[in-house]
Formats: C-alpha cells, sequence, structure tokens
C-alpha cells in the first residue's frame, strides 16, 4: 500500500491546531497597502480557521 504524499504548498499556508481545527493567514496584505484602510489591514494581519469540508480536505492534504 502506497503512502500519500504531503502537498507541500498546502504544508506551507495552512497549520492544524492541537483540537484539528486548521489555521491559516488571509490573504492581500503583502502590497498596495496604501490603498486600503486601517480597519481591513488590522483585520487581514490576524489569523483565521478554515471552516467546514474545505479543513478536511486540507488535513487530508497536508496528513494530519
Amino acid at each position: 500500500m502506497g503512502k500519500i504524499k504531503t502537498h507541500r504548498a498546502s504544508a506551507k499556508r495552512f497549520d492544524v491546531t492541537a483540537g484539528g481545527k486548521v489555521k491559516m493567514n488571509h490573504s492581500h496584505h503583502r502590497h498596495k497597502l496604501g490603498l486600503k484602510d486601517q480597519k481591513r489591514k488590522r483585520h487581514l494581519r490576524s489569523s483565521d480557521f478554515v471552516q467546514g469540508k474545505m479543513a478536511s480536505n486540507i488535513r487530508r492534504l497536508i496528513g494530519k
């Protein structure tokens, strides 16, 4: 029986917490920050959790 390889791009972008939740960082916080207001940039700074079926897909991709 073969093993499932870790999807390296997903492993770099997502983390699995001890409780099994999938944690991610927000996008759109790299460049053109002068066009975005302070509230939007502040919310993009924090991390968030992936919801629903997508979380189980990511967990399978990164092997956790």
